[in-house]
């Protein structure tokens, strides 16, 4: 089986933030992940992965301002300098904290913004924070998010990804695959994931419907994570779900899929 990652984010939420760093080495994680870590010190990150022996493997780049609304802000013309600005921040993490890799959220196509420019400054802010991040031996990664969850998202589809990156042509910048958006787009998950496995620096997961955890919705978790190491992949598996049982102790109670076999 692969090594999976905590994503603090979403799992463990019945405790604080920095409370989660234990709840996840006590549930058998060796990994972690988050969103987004800037609102706490990065020595105060730094001393919880060191206290639980756990490893960051995963944050993104600052995506605007999330709680008015933003998804990403990488393929808005007008925002350029906030999104370039950004980047030094999320290395300073980074760097903290022993990331390898920063994903990016290309964002939602804004209003009065044609596709090619939006295409176009995408291309331009990938190709300036994978060059920023290549000084450090980091990984940019880009994310295509479902439209069903966020309504016009500008990168949604994983071969939409991959030309971006081809077209970037930053031997640094891979795909961030995430199984949820995938399902929820194209579905042909196995095919997919061995086919674009040149190209993918890190896999997330999350049922669906729902986006849950393995065994509560419709994807063979079972048969794809076999697959996984069947194909070669040797990152870590992001769980970036909302546990199915909400409150106190919801994450640890649906966690039983981690040890399955079927």
């Amino acid at each position: 089986m692969p090594q999976f990652a905590a994503n603090l984010s979403l799992l463990f939420t019945d405790r604080p933030f920095l409370d989660r760093f234990e709840a996840a080495a006590r549930a058998g994680f060796r990994a972690v992940e988050c969103q987004f870590p800037y609102d706490w010190p990065a020595d105060e990150i730094a001393a919880r992965l060191h206290t639980h022996s756990l490893d960051m493997v995963l944050h993104n780049l600052p995506a605007g301002d999330w709680a008015a609304g933003d998804r990403g802000i990488a393929c808005h013309p007008d925002r350029v300098d906030a999104f370039r600005q950004g980047v030094p921040q999320a290395l300073a993490y980074a760097r903290a904290l022993g990331v390898p890799h920063l994903n990016c959220l290309a964002g939602v196509l804004p209003a009065g913004v044609t596709p090619a420019q939006a295409h176009a400054t995408l291309v331009d802010n990938l190709r300036f924070a994978a060059q920023a991040l290549a000084a450090h031996g980091l990984t940019l990664l880009l994310e295509p998010i479902n439209t069903h969850d966020i309504p016009g998202f500008f990168v949604s589809r994983s071969d939409a990804a991959v030309a971006l990156i081809e077209a970037v042509g930053a031997p640094n910048l891979r795909l961030q695959y995430d199984i949820y958006h995938a399902q929820r787009m194209e579905g042909e998950l196995a095919a997919t994931l061995e086919r674009l496995l040149p190209h993918i620096g890190h896999v997330q997961l999350a049922d669906n419907p729902g986006r849950h955890e393995p065994g509560t919705g419709e994807i063979h978790f079972g048969f794809l994570l076999r697959r996984l190491d069947q194909i070669g992949y040797r990152g870590h598996v992001g769980c970036e779900y909302h546990p199915a049982q909400a409150g106190p102790g919801g994450t640890e109670a649906g966690l039983g899929w981690m040890t399955a076999r079927d």
